[in-house]
């Protein structure tokens, strides 16, 4: 195919540049009822047999893709699995997919949704093609594994939460921390009054390389191109997903192709790469498998190394607060990999996480602290082994466990995350306006 390929059908301009739509206004044009929007972790309709074998298709077939694709293959026997075909834009990787899975290739996706003996799909495309690709995917009945961050845009996470429950399918939100039982004792332990009223915690995620992150892993192919034949041909107007709105047409631009976690276009920099994977998991220990939508959002910070063209800043620094009443500051820098344990703090205790999450008491609340701790000053919480998000997305689509993140928590974090993306470019704190559903400055 090329670059001049049309929408299919009408629900394709559900992705060209719009307002902001609100999840009422979403639903007075479907069918799904306000009583069903708990979308978190029910057992899909179609839920599959323990002894049932799972097609997969795979959707972007880069670094991250192609580390997930070799993984499935690898555990195809074990978990009774098998990868048929595969779909990317540039045809070298599909190429070296298809040879690692030996299944078929596609550089349009929509001839994999075509597929009927497929029923799920990992998508690992660049963030901008996140929320198009995952709803069509439940439309053409596939269940999906989407990597993180959740979506590009506010708006494209409510309307992907929204799909879910319409459509009935598992979705699967890819980051790593939620699949760690550290988060998910600490969340059991926080219920239970353990540390008494939690009102904050911090986190961070920083990197430090000779050459920064988004440049020190993904080299620039010079003989690749949309004018170029054979395994350098480039579908650049696909990827840039203009007809749907996705991103602005732009000439080709190599740098933006194989980099593109450093251009505002097609992601929100180290908050969806990186701090997309710390808030997710905190998200789940403090309020719980759903997750919470914030109140107020903030983040400062600055491009002040790493200066070789890139739109994104390397030190991002992000503060939001919540409307159960506690906050949390999260930073993320590429110039200095120390940083910020993982850190809940509650009015009777702190509670540390990595590893066994350990709970000591604080200030003049010992005694309140034992009484909740068999009599302990400090303790450990033991954990559990838990399935990887891929195993887990596999047994929750034969009805043995709940999602790691589910399209609750993954709406939730996207809009946390996604608010202090704008509010780092337009130096404003932003508002959560949770009636409409959208963000606000007053």
């Amino acid at each position: 195919m090329n670059g001049s390929f049309q929408p299919v059908n009408a629900r394709d301009s559900l992705f060209m540049t719009m307002p902001e739509t609100s999840r009422r206004n979403f639903l007075k044009t479907t069918t799904v009822s306000a009583a069903a929007l708990a979308v978190g972790n029910f057992t899909p309709s179609s839920a599959l047999g323990a002894n049932d074998r799972i097609h997969f298709g795979v959707i972007g077939c880069g670094g991250m893709g192609t580390g997930h694709l070799g993984s499935l293959v690898k555990r195809s026997e074990a978990d009774n699995i098998k990868v048929l075909a595969v779909s990317d834009v540039y045809q070298r990787r599909l190429t070296r997919a298809k040879g690692i899975c030996q299944g078929d290739g596609y550089l349009d996706y929509r001839k994999l949704l075509e597929r009927k003996d497929i029923d799920a799909v990992l998508i690992a495309t660049p963030d901008h093609w996140h929320a198009k690709i995952s709803i069509d995917a439940m439309e053409a009945g596939k269940h999906v594994y989407v990597e993180k961050p959740m979506t590009h845009t506010v708006e494209q996470a409510i309307k992907l939460r929204d799909a879910v429950t319409h459509s009935k399918k598992v979705l699967q939100v890819g980051p790593n921390g939620t699949a760690n039982d550290s988060f998910w004792q600490a969340h059991d332990a926080i219920k239970a009054g353990r540390i008494g009223k939690v009102t904050w915690a911090h986190g961070s995620y920083n990197r430090n390389a000779r050459l920064c992150l988004f440049n020190e892993h993904q080299k620039v192919d010079p003989t690749a191109g949309p004018d170029k034949a054979g395994e350098d041909y480039i579908d650049w107007d696909m990827w840039l997903g203009h007809q749907w709105g996705l991103a602005p047409k732009i000439p080709w631009t190599p740098d933006h192709f194989f980099r593109f976690r450093k251009y505002w276009p097609y992601n929100g920099g180290v908050a969806t790469d990186l701090l997309y994977h710390k808030l997710a998991p905190l998200l789940i220990a403090i309020a719980g498998p759903n997750g919470e939508y914030p109140r107020r959002v903030s983040a400062i910070g600055g491009l002040y190394i790493e200066k070789d063209g890139r739109d994104i800043p390397d030190t991002f620094l992000l503060t939001a607060d919540y409307p159960s009443d506690w906050s949390i500051f999260l930073v993320s820098t590429l110039t200095n990999d120390a940083g910020l344990p993982d850190r809940i703090y509650g009015k009777h205790g702190t509670m540390e996480l990595g590893g066994e999450p350990s709970l000591r008491w604080n200030g003049d609340f010992k005694e309140e602290f034992k009484a909740k701790n068999d009599g302990k000053e400090e303790v450990r919480l033991a954990i559990k082994p838990r399935r990887d998000l891929e195993g887990n997305f596999i047994d929750v689509l034969r009805g043995k466990d709940q999602l790691a993140c589910n399209a609750d928590l993954g709406c939730a974090t996207m809009v946390a995350i996604k608010m202090a993306v704008e509010s780092f470019r337009q130096s404003k704190t932003l508002l959560w306006n949770a009636k409409e559903e959208r963000v606000t400055t007053s």
